[in-house]
């Protein structure tokens, strides 16, 4: 029985690209984590004035160093999410340049480098998500908590906003199941290229 068939769940799901993107050596990471800036910056065009928000990677997440550079080169303000508490859409700090990052998250929740405390709060005009997997339809598979898709469900009723995934190649799936209250990305930015996403 092929992958494909055989792994349906989205636990199953999220393993196999995990186990992908944790099969990458260094210099593959490094190159694919500049290639996916390229993409991901030419697609988003002018972005000068605008505030962009990207993730820091934990773990094995591609890198947005990249990409930052870029976005600040381009004239666009940086921000970084922040956890507020479980159940709540995230939170968004202004991050300036040289600004040191400082381990950040609400009670219980995973902790990841944020802008300290007095950081401007914003909001993004560009949203820049991180990926578990993904399809060629703009689904994706986080990490189960559903901040993202709580976040892009809120700002995109007061505001239009870009949302464009970033990964690698690796962890692009066959399907991805979407269930309704999942937000579809408008483009995802990998190693490969863009994928706009085709209609269901």
């Amino acid at each position: 029985m092929s992958e494909s068939n055989a792994l349906t769940d989205k636990a199953s799901l999220r393993s196999v690209a995990l186990g992908r993107r944790a099969a990458l050596d260094p210099s593959a990471r490094e190159a694919a984590a500049a290639a996916a800036a390229r993409f991901a910056l030419k697609w988003l065009g002018d972005v000068s004035g605008e505030t962009v928000s990207v993730f820091t990677p934990i773990g094995t997440e591609i890198s947005t160093d990249p990409l930052v550079r870029g976005l600040r080169a381009a004239g666009a303000a940086i921000a970084l999410p922040v956890v507020i508490a479980k159940n709540k859409p995230l939170s968004f700090r202004l991050w300036e340049e040289g600004v040191e990052l400082v381990p950040s998250a609400g009670p219980g929740l995973i902790v990841i480098p944020a802008p300290p405390d007095g950081a401007r709060i914003v909001e993004p005009d560009v949203l820049v998500v991180p990926l578990a997997a993904f399809d060629a339809h703009g689904h994706r598979l986080g990490y189960g908590a559903g901040f993202y898709d709580r976040t892009l469900a809120g700002l995109r009723r007061a505001k239009r906003i870009e949302a464009i995934g970033y990964a690698f190649s690796v962890q692009q799936l066959p399907a991805v199941p979407a269930e309704p209250h999942d937000e579809r990305l408008d483009a995802i930015a990998t190693d490969a290229g863009i994928i706009c996403p085709a209609e269901d």
